[in-house]
């Protein structure tokens, strides 16, 4: 004979499983009787969602594209004055001696000066049209052995011939012999110039550049450039490689330019299998810029 005690605990299993068996048969039975509401509540739930994730995406896109347009007005804006400055001076100079019978000095230094100013000129269509050939994907371009040391010494004497740099305010200094590269002669030299150029324009006063040509642990050789300008702040490490993106240089004399110069530098990095990248101890610090690349094999 069964006990009570056991007979309570059947009788309570039973009841169990006949609730739990109720309450999936109330629900199952709701569904299936309100299954077009259910489904309504569903899909309207999934579709809020997807209306919510699409005006977010939307705005991220908006924000892309204000921020976008304004940097492109205003690549526009100094580009246009890159290329109106020196043509309005070539032209006063060259109105200037039609007009006037100036002495063999004059003239001299006035011929100088137009010189200065139609390189300024080829340089600003330089750039306009290098950004575009190094960010593009398509284009290849032939590989040969260079040598980087010898590369960047020229772009140094470059730099002090052009800005009329006493031979102290730029050093060049090479760490290593080993410093054989394979890549685009002309792609090279841009980016190492417009790292020089940016440095001497961002100065404060007059300019301290150091110069180092380094090789790394990893077979890369490093080009870097320091220098004693306004430096860069922690946020804006990250966007001054971007086209058209500038430093706010309201203490910076000499910053003028188009905001391409190290959009080069990094697209003629990554085209050769390196990279470039900035570093900065804050505004007022100084800063200084890497050019990193894979070395060439032996």
């Amino acid at each position: 004979m069964i006990s009570g005690r056991k007979r309570k605990a059947i009788t309570f299993t039973i009841l169990g499983v006949c609730l739990v068996g109720a309450a999936v048969t109330l629900n199952i039975s709701w569904l299936v009787l309100n299954w077009r509401e259910g489904m309504l509540i569903v899909f309207g739930s999934i579709f809020f969602l997807i209306i919510i994730a699409g005006g977010v995406v939307n705005t991220i896109f908006l924000v892309r594209e204000i921020r976008r347009n304004e940097q492109h007005d205003s690549f526009i804006n100094a580009v246009t004055h890159e290329l109106k400055t020196p043509i309005a001076s070539i032209r006063l100079y060259l109105q200037t001696l039609q007009t006037r019978d100036l002495d063999e000095d004059k003239r001299r230094e006035f011929y100088r000066i137009m010189l200065e100013d139609s390189d300024r000129l080829l340089h600003t269509v330089d750039q306009v049209l290098r950004a575009g050939a190094t960010g593009s994907i398509l284009r290849r371009s032939a590989r040969v052995r260079l040598d980087l040391a010898q590369l960047s010494r020229e772009c140094v004497e470059l730099a002090r011939t052009r800005f009329h740099l006493d031979p102290d305010a730029m050093e060049f200094v090479q760490h290593t012999d080993n410093a054989m590269v394979l890549g685009d002669s002309e792609e090279l030299k841009a980016a190492v110039w417009n790292l020089l150029d940016n440095a001497v324009k961002y100065s404060q006063g007059e300019p301290k550049i150091v110069v180092e040509l380094e090789e790394m642990h990893d077979n890369r050789v490093a080009v870097r450039v320091t220098d004693n300008g306004v430096g860069i702040s922690p946020a804006e490490l990250k966007r001054i490689f971007k086209r058209f993106y500038r430093i706010p240089a309201s203490v910076a004399v000499r910053a003028k330019g188009s905001g391409l110069g190290l959009f080069i530098v990094r697209s003629v990095a990554r085209k050769h299998g390196g990279r470039a990248y900035a570093q900065s101890a804050g505004p007022g610090q100084g800063s200084t810029f890497t050019l990193l690349l894979p070395a060439a094999p032996a």
